[in-house]
Order: C-alpha cells, then structure tokens, then sequence
C-alpha cells in the first residue's frame, strides 16, 4: 500500500532538544486546519516523547498509536473517531505516541507505516512530529513524506546540530530540495538569516518570531497560540507559512524522486536475495545504512577527513576506527553475512566515507583513460578509445556529492549552490570537472580525464600508429630550434598528452613558464616554473585568470612560455609574446582542423576587447605561428596526428596554410579499424632551409615517403622553400 497522492504529509524534525519543535508543530497543522479549512492529522511519533503535545493540543488522555496498531476493524472515515483525538474547537484530529510522561514509546514500526498509509485515503494535510533523534520507524515515516521540516533557531549550537542533522538526511538519499528549514523563536539578537542559509547552504523556507509570553499562554491554556491568540505577529507567521506550503511547494514535491528506504532488511536478503520493497537493493540499503549510523556514531565530517589526510598516523587512525565501526554495523545488521562479502562492503563503504568511492578502482586500472560519473547510479568510463558503462556505482548522490567536495576542498576551491561548477585535479594531476544540482538536473555529474603515470613519448605514438618516425622527429627539430606551436584538436583528441610530450624536445638549459586552469603538464626539465589560475572567492573576488598569468609570465624572463588551454583572450597576448622574442612557445587551441584553428585564434583575439581589425589579427597570427599540429580521435577511438602544418605567411585577408605531413585515411580493416597512411605532402617548410644554412644537422629522410614511393621515384632531401618534388603528385596546396 502506498500513500494516497492527493494526501501531503509534513514530517518535522529538529537538531537538537529544547528548540519549539512539538510546539511548532502543532501550531502549524492548526494554522494549516484554520487557513485552508480542512481536517488535519496529527501524529507524535518522537521516539523520546514525554507526552509534550498532549499538553501543547489539551489532549489529558489521548488515544495513542498503540490504540490504532491492536484496531483489529477497517478503517473509514466513520469509525476515524474510535482511534483517533478529535479536538471539540478545530477541525484537528490527533495521535499520541504515549498516554503519559511515565510511559515507555514503543510500536511495531510495520503495522504503523501501514496504518499511517491507510489514513493518508482519509486527510489532504497529514503532520507527523519525529523529534531529533531518528531510528528505523522515523526513516520509515520519511519514506513516506512529501515534505521535511529541518526547524532550527539562530544560535551556532543549534545551527551546528541543524547541519548534522541535515547530513545525515542527505547520507540516506533523500533528496535535498524535499528538506526545508524554517527558524523558530526569530529575534534581531539572533543570527540573521544571511548567516544562517550560509552556514547551513540552504536557503531558508520561512521564520517564526519568538514570542515567549504568547507562547507561555498558550501552554497553559491547552490550546494552541495560532488558534487562541489569532491576531499576534507569531500567529501570522504560521500563517503565511501555510501559504507558501500550499501555494505549490508541496505539489512539486510530489514530483520528485525519492529513493525507498523501507525497514530493516532480514539477513537472507542482506545476503544477495531480492529486495521485498521496491526502490534501492539490498546491498545499496545496507551501504546507507551504515553511513548513515557512521556520521552518528563517529561523528565524521569532510573537514575531520581532509586534516586527517595531511597526516599518515591521524589518517591510519582514521581507518581503523572507519572499519571497526563498520564492522560492529554489520554484526548489528546483517548477522551471518560470508566473510567475504563482509570484506567487500567494508572496502566499498571505507573507499566511499574517508576516499573516493568506486572511482577508487577505476582509477588504479591504467586502461581507463577517463571517467564520466551522471549522477550515483551512473558511471561511464573511456576503455582503450570505446565509452561503455561501469557495473559500479556510488551509494548515493550524497556519497557521490562528499567525494567531489573532498577533491575540490584540498586545493582551496568550493562548490555549492553559489558556485555549482569547478574545475580541479587529483594528486597523480588527473584533471577533474564538476556540476553539482540545479545546474545538473539528475544529479552531480563528474568527469575525470586520468594523468597517465608513465609519460606518453615518441615510442608510444610510434608504437600506437599516431605518427610517424619522421614526423616525430620533425616535430622534436621544430621545438629544440624555438618554433612557436599551436596543437589544434577537439575534446579528448590527446592535445594535452601531445604538448607534454613535445614539451620534453625543449633544451634543459632554457627556462620554462608553464601555465594551466589545472596543473596536467609534467615537464622533465630543472629550469621550469608551473602557474595556475584561481577562481573567485566567496565573496566573487580575487580570480586570476590565464590571460592574468600569461601577462605576469612576460616578466619573469621566459625563455618559453607553455600555455595548457588558449580560450580566451589571453590568445592575443599568448601570439604576442611570441611576436616578442619568446621563440619556441606553445599552445592548444579547441580546432577541428588547422584551417578551422587560424578561425578559432583569430575569435579568441577578439575575445581580448582591444577592436582591432581582422587583418591586424591574421597578421599577428601570420607572424607568430609557425606550425600547427593537428590531432583527432577517430571514430574506431584511435587517436592520430591528422596534419603538420607550416603557416606560410599572408596573402591579402587570408593566412596561408601548408600541409609538410598529412594522415589520408583508406578505409577499415577485419576489425573496423581505421587504416591509412601518413604522408609527406612534398612541400620542405622555409625555416627548414633556413636551419640548414646555420649549420643545423637536418636528417636525410626527414621528408621521405619509403612506404608509397619507389627508389627510382625519391626527390632529393633538402630543396628551397617553395620548390616542388619532381614526380610527386600534387595533393592539394592548403587544408
């Protein structure tokens, strides 16, 4: 049995003790009767209840939830009055969890959610009052809830145990939008609301001026103040607090959706049987549940984490307490489970409370080149080129939420509601982006693009068939004589992976300004200083950003200057500072082809709000660029670099292109595969000339076609710039 859709139940919960929670309640389901004038239920299901809302509703000897577990009939709206308080004033009608303070709560927690259910056929607004401490029968009456009333007051203490209790909501997957706060006994002595939404990172649903005399009154009489003091500012607050409940807030609630927590599981199901309750398996309930009963019991936080991360000893410490509270868990919650399964869960729930979950395993597994996390039930990784899903998934979108948080923490950056996006990396220099809800709609979405630990050089491009031996060595000719580079391609084609490989060509001697939004490059050489950008600060100050340091890098005496990324301005200061004197530079620009990368250059230039002429730009271009190199991932997920280009200068508007090597695709193999050949398009670039004349050794074959011409067909060498090969058939002048 499920709840009735058109039924709206209200569970309010609290931080701590001693804050107006019961009366609250009750108020609230009052002024919910009175301002929309219908029946309204409420329910006392306070595990620690002394019978507090008996006083506050002026019920003496109420009928309890007891009375209505052993009602052995059928319930109607008939017979409602045999199991239920009804109050003489109001249309309210009421259930006790204990006749008086000196009895002991306690029900069976299945026969009450069924009851429960069964009354939501007869009520539109049901409130249910779950204290603030919460066990297996108060989860099972979130499962059913439509909204959650996180009350709070504004005090650092209260606050303190408000978040508390907020995270542990959150570790067992209820969705945020669902848990709501609302601040009682509001005074201008207290924290502002400001404060309040900042500390908790939520905003605040509504606030409840404190009103101690109203209050006292109302206690004494039995009947509740937005009843009997009906024209007190504290009254209206509930009011209006009503209006915004019912002004739509519940109805979208309904929409979404909420994983089912249901009761304990028995162990023969905890042990690999089907789940009775539809919604989350076994094992995932299981894995809740302990994280659940960890942040209670150990008290952990992403801050406690993070320290004990800076120190071996507190984090071994850390570990071993993780494992045998989980250990001690599971002794309580699935009694029986085979030793190695057990041994499983706690590596599966230590990975996800102090590491980083799954993605713990797919990081060790050096033939996963990235990973793609669309909310906790979905991960999709890069296997040898092919994107397929992962069998492994998080626990919850909390989980997975406290893992993007632990990686981002340490490195100074935030993300939450203000800031729902960043970029960040791993300590092995994985590059990392997150996007956490409302921009992402189903979830915090991850992706991370994997560092290699084992450089990818030239024998790697050789022995993967991305490049020639003569294109390599080209390239490291190019590099070594201070050439100015832009590696062009598109999203994951192994532009980075190229320009630290070809980063590894610039002489020892030299020094390096590296400069990256996230630190990837890992250049061999002594004499390197590596930059990276900032983003803003709380307060929306204080970024630093490429083109920042790309300015602040020309006075640290470069003799190159190593830029990650060009995707803004800092192209016009990038070509600039290669205008001036710092030869050999190089960087990546987003670009399907090498035609397509002078177009991209040039719009990034414009980006810089300098106005200046197209042809100013193409010119600058013309003058600074040397060569583009052009990498794509094909469609088989092979990556090739697809052309060398030498940027000949300029002819009237345009810049003119020349392709010195090139990747023409024939066809696919057995396996479809792509196959092909790289070719030396027959044209010697003119600073090549120009090398030689200085003295600089230039290989013989450099140039050579030995897989597609014969002997008798091979041109000599070296020839001036601009002089064609004899018998060489002529493919094509530009790209």
């Amino acid at each position: 049995m499920a709840v009735n859709p058109n039924c709206s139940i209200i569970s309010v919960v609290g931080g701590k003790g001693g804050i107006g929670k019961s009366v609250f309640t009750a108020n609230l389901a009052v002024a919910t009767c009175v301002e929309l004038r219908t029946p309204c239920l409420l329910i006392d299901l306070d595990q620690k209840s002394c019978g507090d809302q008996n006083f506050i509703t002026g019920f003496q000897k109420p009928k309890t939830i007891n009375d209505l577990c052993n009602f052995t009939g059928t319930l109607n709206p008939r017979n409602l009055s045999a199991v239920l308080n009804v109050h003489p004033q109001m249309p309210l009608h009421y259930l006790a969890a204990i006749k008086n303070p000196g009895e002991v709560f306690s029900v069976n927690d299945s026969v009450t959610i069924k009851q429960i259910q069964t009354l939501s056929n007869f009520y539109k607004y049901i409130y249910i009052d779950l204290g603030n401490q919460l066990d297996d029968l108060q989860y099972s009456a979130l499962d059913l809830s439509t909204l959650i009333l996180n009350v709070t007051t504004p005090e650092v203490l209260t606050i303190n145990q408000t978040l508390r209790l907020q995270n542990e909501l959150a570790a067992a997957t209820i969705p945020q939008p669902m848990v709501q706060v609302v601040v009682n006994r509001f005074s201008k002595s207290g924290l502002a609301v400001q404060s309040i939404e900042k500390s908790l990172r939520k905003k605040v649903l509504g606030t409840i001026p404190q009103d101690d005399i109203t209050a006292m009154a109302a206690l004494k009489r039995g009947v509740p103040f937005v009843f009997g003091a009906k024209q007190t500012a504290i009254s209206a607050s509930y009011h209006n607090l009503v209006r915004t409940l019912s002004g739509g807030l519940l109805q979208k609630l309904k929409t979404i959706h909420k994983p089912t927590l249901g009761l304990k599981k028995d162990n023969d199901e905890l042990s690999g049987g089907a789940p009775k309750k539809k919604g989350v398996d076994a094992r995932t309930h299981l894995k809740m549940t302990i994280h659940r009963r960890l942040i209670k019991d150990l008290n952990l936080k992403n801050d406690d984490i993070s320290k004990a991360k800076e120190d071996p000893i507190l984090e071994k410490k850390l570990q071993n307490d993780v494992k045998v509270g989980i250990g001690k868990i599971l002794d309580q919650e699935a009694r029986g489970m085979p030793n190695t399964d057990r041994k499983q869960i706690i590596k599966e729930v230590v990975d996800e409370a102090l590491g980083l979950g799954p993605l713990e395993d797919l990081l060790a597994l050096e033939s996963v080149s990235e990973i793609m996390v669309n909310g906790y039930d979905k991960i999709f990784i890069e296997k040898s080129g092919k994107i397929q899903l992962s069998k492994i998934h998080f626990t919850s979108n909390v989980q997975l939420r406290n893992v993007i948080e632990r990686i981002v923490s340490p490195l100074g950056r935030r993300i939450d509601e203000k800031t729902p996006y960043v970029d960040a990396r791993l300590e092995d220099g994985s590059r990392v982006n997150a996007i956490i809800e409302p921009l992402s709609i189903d979830g915090p979405a991850l992706t991370i693009r994997k560092f290699r630990k084992d450089s990818f050089g030239v024998d790697e491009y050789l022995k993967y068939n991305s490049a020639t031996k003569q294109m390599m060595d080209f390239l490291k000719l190019s590099v070594s004589q201070g050439k100015n580079i832009i590696i062009s391609g598109g999203t994951g084609s192994g532009k980075t992976t190229l320009l630290n490989c070809m980063s590894s060509f610039i002489p020892s001697d030299e020094r390096i300004i590296t400069i990256e939004d996230a630190a990837e490059l890992q250049l061999k050489q002594e004499h390197v200083v590596r930059l990276e950008t900032r983003p803003a600060n709380m307060e929306g100050t204080g970024a630093i950003a490429i083109r920042d340091l790309v300015k602040n890098s020309l006075r640290m005496r470069p003799d190159r200057i190593v830029v990650g990324e060009c995707r803004d301005g800092a192209a016009l200061d990038m070509l600039s500072a290669m205008n001036t004197g710092h030869d050999g530079s190089m960087t990546t620009v987003h670009a399907n082809k090498p035609r397509e990368a002078i177009s991209r250059l040039e719009t990034l230039c414009m980006m810089a709000g300098m106005d200046l002429p197209a042809k100013a730009i193409r010119e600058q271009i013309a003058g600074a660029v040397h060569l583009i190199v052009q990498i794509s991932r094909l469609s088989d997920g092979s990556r090739r670099v697809m052309n060398i280009t030498e940027v000949q200068g300029i002819q009237g508007d345009q810049v003119t292109l020349q392709d010195v090597f090139a990747f023409k695709e024939s066809g696919y193999d057995k396996n479809r595969k792509i196959v092909g050949k790289f070719l030396s398009k027959g044209l010697i670039p003119k600073f090549v000339q120009d090398l030689k004349e200085r003295g600089v050794p230039i290989p013989k074959d450099l140039f050579s076609n030995e897989v597609d011409v014969t002997p008798q067909q091979k041109a000599p060498n070296h020839r001036p710039s601009g002089i064609r090969r004899p018998k060489m058939k002529k493919t094509g002048s530009e790209s």
